[in-house]
């Protein structure tokens, strides 16, 4: 009650998210009267980034810059809507398209709007799309980070619950293309409704034009799915190749970046990802506070002993997770939640671990964009200069879609095992 009621009224108070989780975890501490616990304060926090992973973030906030700066994003965006036919909503389509392949690429949230925020939508306002609409999409595309292989949060399931994380990874890919079809019929829906401007003809010379500008912007892209997937290179060392491309097309094949414009680059790319890095930082030592205090544990007791059936005990959980995820990350929520329910829902229930491990990280992904924690939907704020309660109130029909597919998988398991048993 103490945690809850310090977040809350911190929050009101005007206090910045990152500095009220910290506060709350100060709090606690002088409440509960274990001063000890300061002593483990410091490595706590220092060790919610103490992660290689990690890197991958700056980097891929700096990779963004460069593309940014060197006009490789632009020709990227023309790139596709010289694949597409004319229709109402084409950049935006064109956006989500481009999140679900940053997502099968990189398996972060954070890296991939903080990548979509730079590239974009300053293409989209360019083409008289609102800003704050603008953001909202690209923040929506972020959700499919989590789903589409490959997935952190797949992967820290397995290892946690000891299931194969191959079988993760096919368990998540109807869902996840499930998703991105609902976002797809919200943006026809909303490009109707909003008058979204439709995708200017182009003539075949102007299409061949395109492709053959974006040829060498392509390298990056490629270079990141090749490295990886290639086993050539991690995501930290993919973005470091990436950035380096990035800075010789823009510099010598594009003639649009200049030495003088990688200073900024590197600066603004610092500060946003020390913004971000510090908010995961405080998110860790928050998630820690609610562990020693034993509240996932009181929690899933009082919820094993409602009912008999398991897909009522999964409806029930997901709002228990819906909560959740408002107010951690999804990383150490999973740290959190998985021993105290996976043998609830297991042993009690008889559910399948592949099945209830998409059903939480679908679950906790939607707290990636929703306040007050939401990592994803801040660092889209802070990126695009938009207010995150103005992006959070855009993302209400897109979490709705998601909401709909989580309740679909609950109710129709197979959609989630077929496919992993197939193969």
């Amino acid at each position: 009650m103490t945690v809850g009621l310090s977040f809350v009224g911190l929050l009101l108070a005007g206090l910045p998210i990152s500095l009220a989780l910290a506060a709350v975890a100060l709090i606690y501490i002088a409440v509960s009267g274990n001063l000890v616990l300061l002593q483990s304060y410091p490595q706590q926090m220092f060790g919610g980034l103490e992660n290689y992973g990690m890197l991958a973030l700056p980097l891929f906030i700096l990779l963004g810059e460069f593309m940014n700066a060197g006009g490789i994003g632009r020709r990227l965006m023309a790139l596709t809507l010289a694949l597409l036919p004319q229709l109402r909503g084409g950049l935006a389509y064109v956006n989500l398209g481009a999140n679900m392949m940053m997502a099968s690429i990189l398996g972060s949230t954070v890296a991939q709007i903080t990548i979509m925020a730079r590239l974009a939508v300053p293409e989209m306002e360019r083409a008289g799309y609102p800003r704050d609409v603008s953001a909202a999409i690209t923040a929506a595309g972020g959700l499919l980070a989590p789903i589409i292989p490959p997935s952190m949060l797949f992967i820290i399931y397995g290892v946690i619950a000891q299931v194969p994380i191959g079988e993760m990874f096919v368990a998540g890919i109807l869902p996840g293309v499930l998703i991105f079809a609902g976002f797809c019929g919200l943006i026809g829906w909303q490009a109707r409704r909003r008058d979204f401007p439709r995708t200017a003809p182009m003539m075949p010379p102007q299409r061949r034009r395109a492709v053959i500008e974006a040829l060498p912007a392509a390298l990056i892209p490629l270079s990141i799915i090749v490295s990886i997937l290639g086993g050539f290179a991690t995501p930290t060392e993919s973005a470091v190749v990436a950035s380096l491309l990035a800075i010789l097309i823009g510099r010598f094949v594009y003639r649009e970046m200049t030495l003088a414009d990688t200073w900024p680059a590197l600066v603004s790319a610092g500060r946003g990802a020390a913004v971000v890095l510090f908010l995961i930082a405080c998110a860790q030592v928050f998630a820690w506070v609610v562990t020693f205090a034993n509240i996932p544990a009181l929690v899933a007791a009082w919820l094993s002993g409602l009912t008999d059936s398991p897909v009522l005990f999964l409806l029930l959980l997901n709002i228990l997770l819906l909560g959740v995820g408002m107010v951690m990350d999804p990383i150490p929520a999973i740290i959190l939640i998985v021993p105290v329910f996976l043998p609830v829902a297991t042993g009690v229930y008889g559910l399948d671990p592949i099945h209830f491990g998409i059903v939480l990280c679908l679950n906790l992904t939607l707290g990636l964009v929703t306040p007050p924690v939401g990592t994803g939907l801040f660092t889209a704020s802070l990126l695009t200069g938009v207010r995150a309660e103005r992006i959070a109130a855009l993302l209400v029909p897109f979490l709705a879609v998601a909401f709909l597919v989580i309740l679909l998988i609950i109710v129709w398991p197979e959609v989630t095992l077929a496919l992993a048993r197939w193969l």
